[in-house]
């Protein structure tokens, strides 16, 4: 979820029945309202109202397809924490966000400031990203970048 420093963060509670449904729709986004009913023991319509209550009130943000980077040309995976001036921290957060290769961005604690995920065909597409854009943003004081040799694990969505 994206916020604002200013925003006020506010929980919803969920009961069981809830988690039940976020779960299953986990392990398959896809599974028909008349399935998930038969696997929680709730009707169809009951469920349905419920998917909606969760994206009313933002816990489900939005139902997505997870795709294989390697499978379309993408060979790298590459991690950076990036230290910015914290007068141009915003700025840059928001270039950055509007950025194709980039696929994550988090502000952390620590003497790094964002930290953020990319995706590249090659080694020279995130050269060239990393010249034409990354260092040319004001405020950028320092790159360190990591790249992923294996992932044995990437969890989309949340444990509950």
């Amino acid at each position: 979820m994206q916020s604002k420093p200013s925003e006020e963060h506010t929980s919803v509670a969920i009961d069981e029945i809830d988690r039940n449904i976020i779960s299953a729709l986990n392990m398959n986004g896809r599974i028909s309202y008349t399935d998930l009913a038969k696997e929680i023991g709730l009707s169809r319509v009951a469920v349905q109202a419920r998917i909606n209550a969760l994206m009313d009130a933002g816990v489900i943000e939005r139902f997505t397809a997870v795709i294989n980077p390697e499978k379309i040309g993408i060979h790298v995976s590459a991690f950076f924490n990036v230290e910015v001036e914290p007068k141009h921290l915003h700025a840059a957060a928001d270039a950055l966000a509007m950025e194709p290769f980039v696929t994550s961005l988090y502000h952390m604690t620590g003497p790094s400031k964002l930290h953020m995920h990319g995706l590249f065909r090659n080694n020279q597409e995130m050269e060239r990203f990393l010249k034409e854009k990354l260092y040319t943003l004001p405020g950028i004081m320092g790159v360190d970048c990591q790249v992923l040799i294996n992932r044995y694990k990437s969890r989309m969505g949340m444990r509950l």
